[in-house]
């Protein structure tokens, strides 16, 4: 109000007609944050790091309330050993976007912030690859208009505009913790994890036609651009550094990312079917991924799968995206087994009503591997057995911190999902 009225009395203007409202920051254990505390972060502290003693110091000096500041000193040492490290300001700014649901306060503590630390060096670390396979290489930029796209270039091109219209959604409503999370999702899910990797067959294979290379080469530089005008408001400094590099591949002109219209969706670009084709695919290598995780098989040996049971149009998906599948999955071999086909003995998982199968004959060696099993699964048996019986015990539970309990709880749940997990694994390799 003292704002707008001094605004309005010297301007003759209204400075601002919304508010936005975000709830109070406070730490990780839930409490308001407060110099008498002793719990404040500084935005500097976590964008350029601090030493332990410099930030105890820090917190202890020109208090209101000097006798506590051997807690405080305590307190610190306790949840900042090494002090705090160097976060960036991106990664700081994109945290609290991350946070700012509507209608409760932000509980902040640093596993966010070195988790959106991660993903400034996921967005670096992907445009190097962009860049290494785009600059001095011919580029194809009539590709998107004439089609010329495999089914990985439209299906990307597709998720870009279903982000961007969750982002313009997100923006209108002030939701930007949905803003961030589309974009993260986005970028970090489908551009690397998936697109990226989609890529490599087209730019690495020789038998690929050149045409097809420089219009991935295109695809890929596009929806970097794309993504680093959507990321700017939020993390401003890592999105210009990239941009003024793959700007010029583009024949963009302009000094900066933050003078480029923000991103619109163009529904010409929307393709259901090249979504649906990627994720029967995603779908597929994933199973064969777990199959490998599950039975302990390296995943730079290549592996040979059988297929049973699928239906005409799962035929017809693996012709069209056998490079893809054999390149990702890491296959030494495909074959699709027939109905009264012996089943040799193998490690199974269905995508659909599809069966996929790897053989372990030479893979694994079933009676070492399950030993192997048993010995842990003896080891986390202990381990839950202890764990119960500390929580079976009423005086425990109920003199206990509540946190302390709660971790406890957490700490059953996971150790009773893990032993969980590998009694089906001993059950698969006892049945083979």
């Amino acid at each position: 109000a003292r704002m707008i009225m001094m605004t309005l009395k010297f301007t003759g203007e209204v400075p601002f007609r919304k508010v936005y409202i975000h709830g109070l920051i406070r730490d990780d254990h839930g409490q308001k944050m407060s110099k008498s505390k002793g719990n404040v972060l500084d935005p500097i502290d976590l964008i350029d790091g601090i030493e332990l003693e410099e930030l105890v110091h820090k917190r202890t000096s020109d208090m209101m309330q000097p006798e506590l500041a051997k807690k405080i000193e305590k307190m610190t040492r306790d949840s900042f050993p090494e002090g705090i490290p160097g976060y960036g300001t991106d990664a700081l700014r994109f945290t609290f976007y991350s946070l700012a649901s509507t209608g409760r306060d932000i509980i902040f503590d640093l596993g966010r912030i070195e988790g959106y630390r991660n993903f400034c060096n996921k967005i670096w670390n992907a445009a190097r690859y962009v860049l290494m396979n785009t600059e001095q290489q011919a580029l194809d930029p009539d590709a998107i208009a004439n089609g010329r796209l495999t089914v990985a270039d439209r299906w990307i091109l597709s998720r870009l505009q279903q982000t961007i219209t969750e982002v313009h959604e997100g923006m209108a409503n002030y939701r930007f913790d949905l803003v961030s999370q589309a974009i993260h999702s986005f970028f970090w899910d489908e551009y690397c994890d998936w697109y990226l990797e989609l890529s490599k067959p087209v730019l690495w294979d020789e038998e690929i036609a050149p045409d097809q290379a420089r219009a991935t080469r295109y695809v890929l530089l596009v929806t970097l651009e794309q993504s680093l005008r959507l990321l700017h408001p939020f993390m401003p400094f890592i999105s210009e550094e990239i941009w003024q590099r793959v700007a010029p591949l583009l024949d963009i002109q302009g000094p900066t990312v933050m003078l480029q219209p923000y991103p619109l969706e163009d529904q010409k670009r929307r393709d259901t079917s090249a979504e649906q084709e990627v994720n029967w695919l995603k779908g597929v290598i994933v199973a064969i991924r777990n199959i490998r995780g599950e039975m302990d098989i390296s995943p730079a040996r290549a592996i040979p799968v059988l297929l049973r049971n699928g239906s005409d149009q799962d035929r017809q998906l693996l012709e069209e995206n056998v490079q893809y599948l054999t390149r990702l999955a890491k296959l030494e071999s495909i074959e699709w087994l027939g109905a009264s086909s012996e089943i040799p003995p193998a490690a199974t998982q269905l995508h659909g009503e599809l069966e996929i199968l790897v053989p372990l004959a030479g893979l694994i060696d079933v009676s070492a591997e399950v030993a192997r099993l048993e010995k842990e699964i003896a080891k986390l048996q202990a381990v839950l057995e202890g764990i119960n019986r500390k929580l079976a015990n009423d005086k425990f539970v109920a003199n206990a911190p509540a946190d302390v309990v709660a971790r406890e709880r957490e700490k059953q749940a996971g150790q009773q999902a893990a032993l969980n997990s590998l009694l089906d694994k001993l059950a698969t390799l006892k049945s083979l």
